[in-house]
């Protein structure tokens, strides 16, 4: 076969992600935090671009990317409002909760005190205490949090009058990770510092006698029974009990109460003791902090019954481009490569405010589908959630599957229920019995820990008896699926929970 050269004329159809549709795409799967961080970004990165601070008294002519598509949003069949995107993108035009004749301002003040006269008590600041700078921050008179090394140095230097004393509990606390146990080998230590074994061990006695109590441990057993020391509770029973703790794990009371030579009802107090001791006494002081989760959507009930579904104002970033110093600069432009630069910042700026509407209005649209798809969930309860995929919803407001997804990830919805992500509503579904609907899963599994809690020691639920009675329901559901359900909740097996309940007589 002879090679030769050819032109051939061909078409094909292909889709190319310009980088407006992936900023686009990244903006509707970042959650609340990280939209605002990616808006300063921007905000550092663009001249154009500046923030809405709810002031509307200012002249200038700064206008939104209004060209966007406003989308009314309706959950009739819940009874919810009819919302726009755009009534969710608005401000308001000053701070909220003003009253404006109680505004304190600074113009006319020598002549109000001249009016006033000498007796007149000098007018409020707002700037409290006396402080009269402007850049004063009421966060920096907040009293730090002392960390747990700190707590246990002062108390240290109290407790050890010898200079040597001081240096070894020094090490030894440099030693104890942020539970409050103690991860280190004495012999080490005492080989570290050049000093006797029996030494390290005085101060590390004296150490585990300070605050909190079960500090300095080296291991569970010995935090316990440092902190039941601390209440005069260690006795030879309670002993026994601690250096046996996994079979305490594994329910076997049975054994305990031959190992501890006590009956039952003792062997029940000594447990409740030991569960109320503090397993990790370090955390009190070193534990994180909890990050408050903010709602993207709010959700209200209607006075004639149904809810409303609106946008977190308050999470919404909003921008404007500022069009008084694009036309000043543009005017200004004399080389190509300052003219293509503010007509690049002009376009991402107009993109950025289009992207953020168009993020708002596509999480009101799955918002609203959802609390209407789940209306019953919000009525009555956790029983009644709804089986419900991705594609449900995205066939009911006619986007892809895909968008839903990225929506739903990282959004929460505060409800009258509680706080909930967007992804808590999704959930597989469980056949019904006898021809009956379908159950989501996350209902059975409520179902199942229902049934659980009633439990008494004689009338212990099996996983084949727990089946039986969710056929009676009309939840057809297999006895592993049961095991799973139980298991990922953490819940014993019946046995378990038989021992358990049966120590409690």
């Amino acid at each position: 076969m002879a090679l030769t050269q050819r032109l051939d004329l061909r078409q094909s159809q292909t889709l190319v992600m310009t980088p407006q549709l992936q900023q686009a795409i990244k903006l509707l799967q970042l959650s609340n935090l990280e939209l605002s961080d990616y808006v300063d970004q921007e905000l550092e990165r663009n001249p154009l671009l500046e923030r809405d601070d709810g002031d509307s008294h200012d002249p200038d002519p700064r206008e939104t990317y209004e060209d966007a598509p406003e989308t009314e949003l309706s959950t009739d069949r819940v009874g919810a409002d009819r919302l726009t995107g755009s009534d969710t993108m608005a401000g308001s035009d000053g701070p909220l909760d003003t009253d404006y004749e109680n505004v304190w301002t600074s113009a006319g003040t020598a002549d109000a005190a001249a009016e006033a006269g000498p007796d007149a008590g000098v007018p409020w600041t707002g700037k409290g205490g006396g402080f009269d700078d402007g850049d004063y921050d009421f966060q920096q008179t907040l009293s730090e949090r002392p960390n747990l090394r700190d707590h246990l140095l002062a108390q240290a230097r109290e407790e050890l009058p010898a200079p040597a004393d001081r240096l070894i509990a020094a090490h030894l606390i440099d030693l104890i990770d942020e539970t409050g146990y103690l991860r280190a080998e004495l012999d080490a230590v005492a080989e570290q510092l050049g000093c006797s074994f029996g030494k390290v061990e005085t101060v590390l006695a004296a150490l585990q006698k300070l605050d909190p109590p079960g500090v300095a441990a080296r291991s569970l057993p010995e935090c316990l029974a440092l902190q039941l020391a601390e209440k005069n509770r260690l006795d030879p029973a309670m002993a026994a009990l601690l250096d046996n703790l996994d079979m305490l794990a594994a329910r076997d009371y049975a054994a305990l109460i031959r190992l501890c030579g006590v009956d039952r009802e003792d062997l029940a107090d000594m447990i409740a003791e030991i569960r109320a001791l503090d397993p990790k006494p370090g955390q009190a002081f070193d534990g994180e902090v909890a990050q408050i989760v903010t709602p993207d959507i709010l959700m209200r009930p209607k006075a004639d019954g149904g809810w409303v579904v609106e946008l977190n104002a308050d999470n919404l970033p909003r921008v404007l481009i500022n069009q008084r110093y694009y036309s000043e600069i543009a005017a200004g432009a004399r080389t190509k490569a300052d003219k293509d630069y503010l007509t690049d910042c002009f376009a991402s700026a107009n993109w950025l405010v289009k992207s953020l509407h168009q993020r708002a209005t596509t999480i009101l649209k799955v918002a609203t589908e959802i609390v209407s798809q789940q209306g019953l969930f919000f009525a009555r309860g956790v029983q009644y959630l709804k089986p419900l995929i991705l594609r449900d919803i995205a066939d009911a407001i006619g986007m892809h599957e895909s968008t839903v997804s990225r929506v739903t990830t990282n959004k929460f919805i505060a409800t009258p229920r509680g706080l909930f992500e967007l992804k808590y509503f999704f959930t597989s579904s469980i056949q019904g019995a006898n021809g009956a609907d379908a159950h989501s899963a996350e209902a059975v599994r409520f179902r199942i820990k229902s049934l659980i809690d009633a439990e008494t020691a004689g009338t212990v639920l099996s996983d084949d008896r727990i089946v039986e009675l969710l056929h009676g329901d009309g939840i057809d559901i297999a006895r592993r699926t049961v095991a799973k359900y139980r298991e990922g909740m953490k819940i014993p097996s019946s046995v378990q929970r038989r021992r358990e309940k049966g120590i409690r007589l």
